[in-house]
């Protein structure tokens, strides 16, 4: 109603002055019957309030339409379009609407085929690095010794763009099962062996009894792999320990990974899980990317995991993935 008042105004304002002209043209005229010229404005008002109602009444879904929010894109729709008006923007609002649909759809499939080439080229990077790797694993040269460790950083760097492609179609690429949690952590902690010991840091387990969880092993063994690749970047005395700790709160599994690194000041904790944050340790240590805890972060919500993270300068960081 207020919509259709607010746009009837200027109508207002011209009948009122048509109203006060025609009145002063009759008065300068001669003609000064007062009871007749307010029986003629008194008659052409209810003629103009009649005009008003009927206009509102016909267009009374339209304006309700216009004032209330849409709460998807389908909502424009109306079944019940009986003035041009409404019927005109109706059929204009679907012609835009499907121009939106042809523009979003071409724009999910040119995305479709963007993450489809990156999954392909990943893999055909990941075969050579695999060939490199058996043909280097058997030598004693300590120069293939750091060829090996700058494998293992291309291939966790591809793991990450590999993950990261894939995480708007989390959907199409997860299975839920039921997993040893002991055993997830100390397969995950195998893998990257080469990294613990080049930097002799040794892991250290603490796992009360056998907690089985419900999640994805090999989402959940990409976020274990960034976690323990962060703890042991951060790391920089030798001889310290990444600790792996599981308990129960309530009725949720709790998994804890703690380090003796470097921590993370206060000010950086409430944005270390934004993307492409690397605050002040990132420009300390130049191979921080700002992307491991924000994957970490959204693999975890994607699961239904909760991530909780505490840190204390040169005292080292936790950070605890809960399982529901």
């Amino acid at each position: 109603m207020k919509l259709f008042i607010r746009e009837q105004v200027p109508l207002i304002f011209i009948y009122i002055g048509q109203l006060v002209v025609i009145t002063a043209i009759y008065w300068l005229d001669g003609f000064h019957h007062l009871m007749i010229s307010l029986y003629a404005a008194l008659l052409s008002g209810f003629l103009f309030a009649g005009y008003l109602i009927f206009r509102y009444i016909t267009n009374r879904s339209f304006y309700q339409r216009l004032e209330k929010p849409l709460d998807s894109m389908g909502d424009f729709r109306s079944e019940n379009r009986h003035a041009p008006l409404e019927e005109s923007l109706q059929q204009l609002l679907l012609s835009q609407f499907q121009h939106y649909q042809n523009e979003l759809y071409n724009y999910k499939h040119k995305l479709d085929g963007h993450i489809q080439f990156i999954n392909q080229w990943v893999h055909q990077m990941k075969t050579p690095l695999s060939v490199i790797h058996l043909m280097i694993q058997d030598e004693d040269d300590p120069r293939f010794d750091a060829i090996g460790d700058e494998l293992d950083r291309l291939r966790k760097g591809l793991d990450m763009v590999l993950y990261t492609a894939r995480l708007d179609t989390f959907e199409r690429d997860f299975f839920v099962e039921k997993l040893s949690l002991e055993t997830v952590v100390r397969s995950v902690v195998s893998s990257q062996k080469r990294l613990f010991i080049r930097k002799r840091i040794f892991p250290s387990y603490q796992f009360g009894e056998e907690y089985q969880i419900a999640s994805d092993e090999k989402w959940l063994s990409f976020v274990l792999t960034q976690l323990i690749t962060n703890a042991i970047r951060y790391t920089v005395h030798e001889n310290r320990k990444i600790y792996f700790h599981s308990y129960r709160r309530g009725i949720k599994t709790v998994l804890e990974v703690r380090d003796e690194g470097v921590g993370i000041p206060e000010s950086d904790l409430p944005r270390v899980f934004n993307p492409y944050f690397t605050g002040e340790n990132g420009r300390n240590f130049q191979e921080s990317t700002g992307m491991g805890l924000y994957l970490v972060k959204q693999i975890c919500e994607k699961l239904g995991h909760y991530i909780e993270i505490e840190s204390t300068v040169n005292k080292g960081t936790t950070i605890r993935i809960l399982f529901g």
